[in-house]
């Protein structure tokens, strides 16, 4: 793909992506061919601070991580109401690095895809 397209994607979804895996990413953007390319720019991310904002609010009663698709810690959150507070507190330090991972995660998979 062209350098000028990865880097314009790069700059715009930076703060979607761990920081220590942003060259390893613009890597195999660069490598991509134009399809792959297309929809990994068709990919819905989720923004880290918007889940964060959530876990806040509604970590209590596992939003935050129906969200990120993590179902089962989900429903232990609302049953237990976030274990008496505990994994709620938790989630509050790590759901902004968790949602950057699977943001990761999700156009690795789009790019290791071979149509």
């Amino acid at each position: 793909m062209e350098q000028q397209l990865v880097e314009q994607y790069i700059m715009t979804h930076r703060h979607y992506f761990p920081t220590e895996k942003i060259t390893y990413l613009e890597d195999k953007l660069t490598s991509a061919d134009k399809q792959t390319f297309s929809s990994v720019l068709a990919a819905e991310l989720k923004s880290p601070i918007k889940l964060l904002l959530v876990s806040l609010f509604l970590g209590t009663f596992g939003v935050d991580r129906f969200m990120i698709g993590d179902t089962k810690m989900g429903i232990l959150k609302l049953s237990t109401a976030g274990v008496c507070g505990i994994l709620t507190i938790i989630d509050w330090f790590s759901i902004f690095h968790k949602t950057k991972n699977m943001n990761f995660n999700h156009i690795m998979s789009l790019l290791c895809t071979k149509v």
